[in-house]
This record gives C-alpha cells, structure tokens and sequence, in this order.
C-alpha cells in the first residue's frame, strides 16, 4: 500500500510540474504577442489571463507581476528554451569558450548573437521602453547588460590567454568593441531599420570581430612562422 502511494505521490508530482511548465510557457507566449502588439504600458495581466486562459490568480503565483512574466519571455527567448539551466552553463556555450580556435571563436559568438537577437530584439526595445518610466524595469534592464558583460568577458579572456588577441589591444578595449558590435541596437538598426537577413548580419558580424579583434592575417602568419 506504501509503495502504491508513493508512485502515485511521484506520478501526482510529475504532472503538476508538467502543468505547471505548460501555463508557464502559454502565459509566456500569450504576453509575448500583446506586448509587441499593445507595447509594455499597454498589455494588462488581465489582458495576457484572458489571452492565455490562465486564470489571473494563476498568473500571479506563476509570475509575481507583469515585469516579472517580461522577464521570463526575456530569458527564454535569450536561451531559446525554457530549461532551468544558466546560459553560461550550457554545454554549447562552455565549447565555445573553450575553442582553441579564435576565428572559430568569433564565429560561434556571432552565431549565437544572431539566434539571441532575432528572439529578443523586439523585447529588448519594449524592456528600453518600460525602463524609462519603472524603476523596476530599468533595475532589471541593468541586470542584463551585467549578464551581457559577463559574457563578453569570458570570451575575451579566453582570447587573451591563448595571446590570440591584435598587438596592442587591451582586454578592456576588447570587451568594449564588443559590447559595442553584438549590441540589440546595432542588430536592429542592420537588420529591422536596414533590411539585412539575419544571415548576412551573422557573416558580417563574425568578419568586424576578426577585423578588430584579431592579427591582421600577415602578422599571424609572421608569428605562425617564428
């Protein structure tokens, strides 16, 4: 009899997960679509219950507050998934890092740049937006750009220890150009404002990183050489 109550205790879990994950994800998408329709100010948690049939007491516990479903349509659409896993942490990301090839380094970054941005472009604006006027807003605005940073960071690091780095470049100066090249405002200026396919953005992103990051191609073949 115990042990028929446990599996159905481990059962009854499961399932409540299960739901638990799938209101999250259609609450998710619901707010996804009325806050690039309505913007941030415009799309009330009664708008995004009725949307998603969620009730709104559910929302709530699933999510505290508006800013904090926008903050979970963010870090989903970064990672690409709803996994409970850190972005650093991925098995892909620490590849990356670990590459002992730079120009495959910078290709990968910009690879990743690309999914990153044709997911989250549109919520960052709309984050900018309720920034301007929610403190809570701009905190976790302020938030991501540490957790871009960070990210910056590793893989610069990564290329100064291999002295993989241009002659002369400081990490510092490193992490700036690149803070500055996979920015969402650049993305969107290329991409939304310009027109560039996403593919062409990837190709052209990958190619400035090279250029600025790394040894002309004389130079690492006099050092290849030496």
């Amino acid at each position: 009899m115990s042990t028929d109550v446990k599996r159905r205790g481990s059962h009854d879990g499961r399932g409540g997960q299960a739901r638990t994950r799938l209101a999250r994800a259609v609450v998710i998408e619901a707010a996804r679509a009325l806050f690039l329709d309505r913007g941030y100010a415009g799309t009330t948690i009664e708008n995004i219950s009725d949307r998603s049939d969620v009730p709104p007491a559910t929302v709530y516990r699933l999510f505290a507050s508006k800013l904090g479903i926008l903050k979970a349509l963010i870090e989903v659409s970064i990672a690409g998934d709803d996994e409970a896993v850190a972005l650093v942490d991925r098995p892909h990301i620490r590849a990356l890092v670990a590459d002992p090839d730079p120009r495959n380094q910078l290709a990968g970054l910009a690879g990743l740049i690309r999914g990153i941005m044709s997911r989250g472009e549109p919520l960052h604006r709309i984050l900018v937006s309720a920034a301007g006027s929610d403190p809570d807003a701009a905190a976790l605005l302020a938030e991501l750009m540490r957790q871009r940073q960070h990210g910056h960071a590793r893989i610069v690091s990564s290329l100064a220890r291999s002295g993989a780095l241009r002659p002369g470049l400081r990490e510092r100066d490193a992490d700036d150009i690149i803070h500055a090249l996979t920015s969402p405002e650049v993305y969107g200026l290329l991409v939304r404002d310009r027109g560039w396919p996403p593919g062409r953005y990837e190709q052209w992103l990958t190619d400035i990183l090279v250029n600025q990051l790394l040894p002309p191609p004389t130079t690492a073949n006099a050092q290849a050489k030496l």
